[in-house]
């Protein structure tokens, strides 16, 4: 008797723990019967399709299939139970699922057959797979995107194995080396290399394989690239290293350099010629300037000896000859200084440093005071930023310019100088060489003007346009546009008769170390 009381209570049990289990599993679980009669829905299976419980049961499962299942579900038990072939039971498959308020979404659906003494049930396992669809999906947009990355992109990019063995190229690095990509894949990297590297790549992995030590691996430099066609070519190359799950790749980053290193050869020589020429003008400018000295030293000596000594026994002819040839002489005299400061701009220039060019032309205006205020001359100046220079320089350049602004002056009105300056930046989003950003500055003045047609002759040496009216040598604009280019910039003019001229000075914020 005491047997007999203990299995229904443990059978009892057993149903409990079942039932338990049941209810609090993640996955739904489904029970329908031999016509597809839904008999029993989990708390899961009734969350995952929307429903509440009581309103599935006793429902046909189809209402939780979208077309064409919801109506072909009927006649697939049907076939099942004529032929004993399944589609679903006993092996497991994704289908899809319709939810009450419409939406389909993916599962992943097994079933297993039930046979009962007096009927027979079918049980199915839902396990919805939405968020591992949408992750699938994602990846594969991903692997897509990044896919299209490579097959686009301008450099060449190559990936090849620890044996060297090429497994993908893209089409800029099939076309740089002068293949189609099926040609490179499954072959040695080495193909696209001449010697002495053709022959010595494997070495050359093995070597980093077993030591570790990186020559481009992370590192990056300038290698030489073997053409289909047998040509070689300059190309930077980057390699990065790659760990996959079951094994290692690299992937080798190609940039071709061919017209950079061109550029760099041409400027190279075109520098070195440069300044093989600038010497000898320097040279042949300071000599000149030296050796003219002494004859005109010898002339003015004895000009004023004539004048101290025989003034009295020369005729008013003889006089006047000797005046007119030390004038002469004295506009020599400045006309060779003016040639040396010319050829100092760069044979004695200093180092760059920080300058600032507001109180540089304080400076010079202090400098400029008599004449200022002889002429009449207003000054109208807005701030003026710090840059890059030589201080030296930069006050030579703006007492040229101040002073050559109030030497053109009209004879009927007082000169107004303004003195302003404007940023400017070459290309958008470059700022780090020097050279990327300047400034502008301008100096406008009232004065005589000139016709623009003159522009390319004021800036040379020894240039006048208004002959003798004018004291002075022709070579300050000269000196002005050598310094502004050795400054990274230069100076042009507008320019009216009648109206005045607005110079236009460019100067680089930054100069490279010297």
């Amino acid at each position: 008797m005491e047997e007999s009381s203990k299995e229904p209570n443990s059978s009892l049990e057993d149903r409990t723990r079942l039932q338990a289990i049941i209810d609090t599993a993640i996955d739904g679980i489904i029970t329908i019967d031999r016509s597809g009669i839904i008999e029993t829905v989990n708390p899961a299976a009734a969350r995952i399709f929307g429903y509440k419980s009581e309103e599935v049961i006793g429902q046909n499962i189809s209402i939780l299939m979208p077309e064409p299942d919801h109506s072909l579900h009927d006649q697939y038990i049907e076939n099942y139970h004529q032929t004993g072939i399944g589609q679903i039971i006993g092996k497991g498959r994704e289908v899809l699922g319709k939810k009450k308020d419409g939406t389909v979404f993916p599962f992943l659906l097994s079933i297993s057959e039930v046979n009962l003494p007096n009927k027979k049930l079918f049980t199915g396992i839902i396990h919805d797979i939405t968020n591992l669809k949408k992750a699938e999906a994602a990846l594969r947009e991903s692997e897509n995107k990044i896919n299209s990355i490579i097959q686009a992109a301008v450099d060449g990019i190559i990936t090849i194995d620890t044996r060297g063995v090429i497994e993908m190229v893209n089409p800029s690095a099939a076309k740089l080396f002068g293949y189609h990509a099926n040609d490179l894949i499954g072959k040695s990297i080495n193909m696209l290399m001449p010697e002495p590297d053709h022959s010595r790549h494997d070495t050359y992995m093995d070597n980093y394989q077993t030591t570790g030590k990186k020559r481009i691996i992370g590192i990056g430099r300038e290698v030489t690239g073997l053409r289909k066609d047998g040509t070689i070519f300059p190309f930077y190359l980057s390699i990065s290293e790659v760990e996959l799950a079951d094994r290692k790749v690299y992937t080798g980053f190609i940039h071709d350099i061919t017209q950079q290193k061109l550029n760099e050869e041409k400027l190279r020589r075109y520098a070195a010629e440069l300044e093989r020429s600038n010497l000898e003008l320097q040279d042949f400018a300071y000599v000149s300037s030296h050796d003219l000295q002494e004859p005109l030293r010898k002339i003015q000596a004895f000009g004023d000896r004539l004048l101290a000594k025989e003034y009295a026994n020369l005729s008013d002819q003889g006089k006047d000859y000797v005046e007119r040839m030390l004038n002469a002489a004295s506009r020599m005299q400045n006309l060779i200084n003016d040639l040396l400061d010319f050829s100092r701009v760069t044979t004695k220039s200093k180092p760059f440093v920080k300058v600032n060019l507001e109180k540089v032309i304080s400076e010079v205006l202090s400098d400029l005071e008599i004449i200022i205020e002889k002429s009449g001359a207003k000054i109208e100046r807005a701030p003026l930023p710090e840059i890059e220079a030589e201080p030296t320089q930069m006050r030579q350049l703006f007492q040229n310019l101040i002073s050559n602004a109030i030497k053109f002056r009209k004879e009927t009105e007082p000169p107004v100088i303004k003195i302003y300056t404007k940023h400017v930046q070459r290309q958008a989003h470059l700022t780090a060489t020097p050279g990327d950003e300047s400034i502008e500055i301008y100096v406008e003045d009232n004065g005589i003007g000139f016709e623009e047609k003159y522009l390319d002759r004021i800036f040379n040496i020894f240039q006048r346009l208004e002959g003798q009216k004018y004291e002075g040598s022709g070579i300050g604009l000269a000196i002005c546009r050598k310094i502004a280019i050795r400054h990274g910039g230069d100076i042009t003019a507008k320019s009216k008769p009648g109206v005045g001229t607005t110079f236009i000075l460019t100067l680089a914020t930054k100069q490279p170390k010297e």
